[in-house]
């Protein structure tokens, strides 16, 4: 797919998705919105995962796709706030992304 084609997919998927993020978590950022293929570009997936990173005493969430491109970031908050959120998300019905994160460092 050329690359402004999968930009403009891949930024209306990210942006759903930051919107479905800031519902719960009252902060989200995009951060992909298209992935390197072997013939060009593809946008990020239509797929909505609920994923975790825990660093220190702090967690943050994020919305990734079944590739685990992070397409939503929430800020970084204390682990039992981001596990109540978490858990309300999967309660909600959004699957658990259970692999390795890809996100913007």
């Amino acid at each position: 797919m050329q690359y402004h084609k999968a930009a403009h997919l891949g930024r209306e998927r990210a942006q759903k998705a930051q919107m479905k993020l800031f519902d719960y978590a009252g902060f989200a950022m995009l951060t992909y919105t298209i992935k390197q293929a072997a013939t060009g570009f593809d946008p990020v997936g239509e797929e909505e995962l609920v994923g975790k990173m825990t660093q220190g005493q702090e967690t943050m969430l994020f919305i990734c796709d079944k590739d685990g491109f992070a397409k939503a970031q929430s800020k970084p908050m204390p682990i039992e706030k981001g596990e109540e959120i978490f858990k309300k998300m999967i309660s909600d019905g959004i699957p658990e992304y259970r692999g390795t994160i890809k996100t913007v460092s």
